[in-house]
């Protein structure tokens, strides 16, 4: 099952094992952090061993934040979505922000039975920062994700207190995250792994706008021959080797995702972005089983709205909906690399009543890279022109990702709703044809799309 030599292993994020992550490069840290303003911090909390004994441990728990703003995400708040791909879960406070379109308070990721007194930490702590709610401003419902530790973790005891909460948010920095057996990902497992917190980013080109997507999760999900690195069954490689693990088999969920973005979103824009993490889950291995509560939480730092001003209207800068296709395969592949970080490095652990998770064995994985390299290395990375005759204008719906400036990008040619192009004039008709009417140097008789 496992070696003494794989509690010593070096854990390594899923980049450095030579996984094909997608097209788009990661920004400076490949975190959630990358985007401005967003700042992570984690709570962890290990103690005891031996059998259950509810109240009492063993505790593999703890909690993790995300402060959007640098944390003044109460009075100058930020646009909010998110999308729920199956349901048996909770984010307490998603009602609110899938009605508003609002993200107004941190977001805090713990155990099921931890949501209660998590929030209850997070009221009293923004209380305390802002004595005016409940009075002159209105009263809030903190933003709080689940998953379901309780195979490794006492999770009836409730052992996540307030000082865990408020260390997990005054210690929250930018820069790189702790991944893996940390904050709220302590005691979770994915695909029979020891998982946890993961984070990845993606840096878009500036000719696809130049901007900054970064997504973290707890993730908790899975079987392990469902398993898939980088496109690669190395799930249904480790499973024969693992067949006699005793692993957990009651409850097999769930995933929290938070996506962020400097893209200027609106709620709908941001919804639909999160509905493009779910694919990216999908990559790794999770089918959304009935059991399992795969929630994404997002929101865009490219707009305030300020909780008080003299003004009626505030302006926003808004992305146009054609422009998002980069945004949606960069979100698919940061969140596929931030389960992988957080499966790669999360260390093996044993917890309630001796129950033991190993960690992903990095050496087997790379073996198993190793042998697809030599196909690897035959894929170009640079688009590839289109199977068409030769011609002299290059087609203008080309992904031409890397190849042009900002101010070459061509608006997009989507025929969408609020896209349809309409003719610069009327095409000649047939008195004009009869009348021998020409047609101006470069152009034909053909309706010409006009770009806003």
């Amino acid at each position: 099952m496992t070696t003494p030599n794989e509690h010593q292993e070096p854990r390594v994020r899923a980049r450095e094992l030579g996984l094909p992550l997608g097209r788009f490069r990661p920004g400076k840290y490949n975190a959630i952090t990358d985007v401005d303003g967003v700042l992570v911090g984690h709570s962890t909390i290990i103690r005891g061993s031996g059998p259950l004994r509810p109240g009492h441990g063993p505790v593999r728990t703890g909690v993790t934040a995300i402060l959007p703003n640098r944390g003044n995400i109460f009075m100058e708040r930020m646009m909010g979505g998110g999308f729920v791909l199956n349901g048996a879960g909770e984010v307490s406070g998603m009602t609110q922000v899938m009605e508003w379109g609002l993200i107004e308070t941190p977001i805090l990721l713990t155990n099921t039975m931890s949501v209660g007194a998590v929030s209850d930490a997070v009221a009293r702590f923004m209380v305390e920062q802002y004595p005016g709610i409940g009075d002159e401003h209105d009263v809030i419902i903190p933003v709080v994700g689940e998953c379901d530790d309780s195979w490794l973790n006492d999770i009836t005891g409730r052992h996540v207190k307030d000082e865990n909460v408020l260390e997990a948010i005054r210690t929250a920095s930018d820069g790189p995250v702790a991944e893996g057996n940390v904050g709220g990902g302590t005691g979770m497992i994915t695909c029979d792994f020891k998982g946890g917190i993961g984070t990845s980013s993606r840096k878009l080109p500036e000719a696809l706008g130049g901007y900054t997507l970064g997504v973290l999760v707890m993730s908790n999900f899975g079987k392990m021959h469902n398993l898939r690195m980088g496109g690669l069954p190395i799930g249904e490689f480790l499973a024969e080797r693992y067949r006699d693990l005793p692993r957990r088999t009651i409850s097999y969920g769930s995933i929290i995702a938070v996506a962020a973005t400097d893209a200027p979103l609106l709620p709908h824009q941001i919804n639909r972005l999160c509905k493009r993490v779910a694919l990216g889950i999908g990559r790794v291995g999770s089918y959304a089983g009935h059991g399992s509560g795969e929630i994404v939480v997002g929101f865009s730092t490219a707009n305030i709205v300020p909780r008080r001003t003299q003004k009626m209207v505030y302006k926003l800068k808004i992305l146009l909906d054609q422009r998002l296709d980069p945004l949606y395969e960069a979100v698919m592949e940061a969140t596929e690399e931030a389960i992988l970080n957080a499966i790669c490095m999360a260390r093996p652990m044993e917890g309630a009543n001796g129950n033991f998770v190993p960690a992903l064995p990095l050496d087997e994985v790379r073996r198993f890279v190793a042998a697809f390299r030599p196909m690897f290395a035959s894929v170009k990375k640079k688009p590839q022109d289109p199977a068409v005759p030769a011609r002299k204008e290059k087609p203008l719906d080309v992904d031409r990702e890397g190849l042009v400036n900002v101010g070459d990008a061509l608006p997009t040619q989507v025929r969408s709703a609020e896209g349809i192009p309409f003719p610069t004039r009327p095409a000649p008709g047939p008195t004009d044809a009869e009348n021998g009417a020409s047609v101006p140097p470069g152009e034909d008789s053909t309706d010409v799309e006009h770009d806003e």
